[in-house]
């Protein structure tokens, strides 16, 4: 897999599109829906082979088709990322909204987290420029070489991509072997294993997965939230599936309705309110942390500026 592509026209067209963002004032929206069904059974997750019911893809599908449908309508500039508590690819619902979205001229950006087991036929008619994807291998639930062959095919593609890992102890050789399949050009990013325990890592652990992910330790040890300034439900909001607003899916806050209401009334500067924060889809919207310096306009998609810049 080629880790450094030579300059297209999509690439170009996407530089420009990071150049204008600066120009006019864009609002990303975190949008997770109803959606709680997965294809895979992972131990450490929650919603590990839940069903949804055929009722439930059904408002699931109308909620996404209304959220489209509103961003349709808008005239400031969006970023849009898919959180879905499952899988949201395997649905064609959310294929078909990613490439609405990403048609649309003021949407600048659309993202989604995924296991990447979905079908990536439907990525060669997306906008090139615009859609990036979250990856996240799961070890025993697809084969290693499948997931790589599934990255190299997105890389043939043109699609930016982010892959990643949760940091379990017991994935310690898969993470040596995927770190080693990936080009150095790719950035692999690890989550720290949410139930582990005082000195679950050790550490020579910690210097090394610190040396495969430079962030990592925004992940493993989270700093002081409370107080701290942060886009969150000012350049960046959260949406559910009924269009309630909130500065971001880890603070409660209503700040009001995204279909009732304006969006001036609701986004407004706040500091943060946890204590702290260990999700990247929080953190990564902190002002006094690296990462809006660090990962500007592939913040949504966990993808560093310095894999970004492609050389020809």
């Amino acid at each position: 897999m080629a880790g450094i592509r030579a300059r297209t026209g999509a690439d170009v067209q996407w530089r420009r599109v990071v150049l204008n963002a600066g120009a006019q004032a864009t609002l990303s929206l975190l949008y997770r829906g109803t959606l709680e069904s997965c294809n895979y059974d992972c131990g450490y997750c929650p919603f590990a082979k839940r069903k949804d019911s055929r009722a439930r893809l059904a408002k699931d599908a109308a909620e996404v088709a209304r959220f489209v449908a509103w961003a349709g309508q808008q005239e400031r500039h969006l970023r849009i990322q898919f959180t879905p508590w499952g899988e949201a690819l395997v649905r064609r619902h959310y294929r078909e909204a990613v490439q609405a979205l990403a048609a649309m001229p003021h949407v600048q950006q659309v993202s989604v987290q995924t296991n990447l087991a979905a079908p990536l036929s439907w990525l060669e008619h997306v906008d090139l420029a615009k859609v990036m994807l979250w990856c996240t291998y799961h070890p025993g639930q697809t084969s290693q070489q499948r997931f790589i062959e599934r990255c190299a095919r997105l890389d043939k593609m043109g699609i930016r991509f982010s892959v990643g890992v949760v940091a379990m102890r017991e994935h310690f050789s898969a993470i040596r072997e995927l770190r080693s399949a990936l080009p150095p050009g790719q950035y692999l990013w690890l989550n720290a294993y949410d139930r582990r325990g005082p000195g679950y890592y050790t550490a020579d652990d910690l210097a090394w997965l610190d040396a495969i992910d430079p962030w990592f330790v925004y992940n493993r040890r989270p700093a002081p939230s409370r107080g701290s300034p942060c886009a969150a439900g000012q350049e960046v909001i959260a949406v559910d599936g009924d269009g309630e607003v909130q500065r971001c899916h880890f603070i409660p806050q209503r700040l009001g309705n995204l279909y009732r209401d304006s969006l001036d009334s609701m986004v407004g500067e706040r500091p943060c309110s946890r204590l702290k924060c260990d999700c990247f889809i929080g953190y990564a919207h902190r002002r006094d942390l690296p990462f809006g310096r660090d990962f500007g306009t592939g913040t949504l998609a966990r993808i560093p500026l310095r894999f970004q810049v492609l050389e020809a």
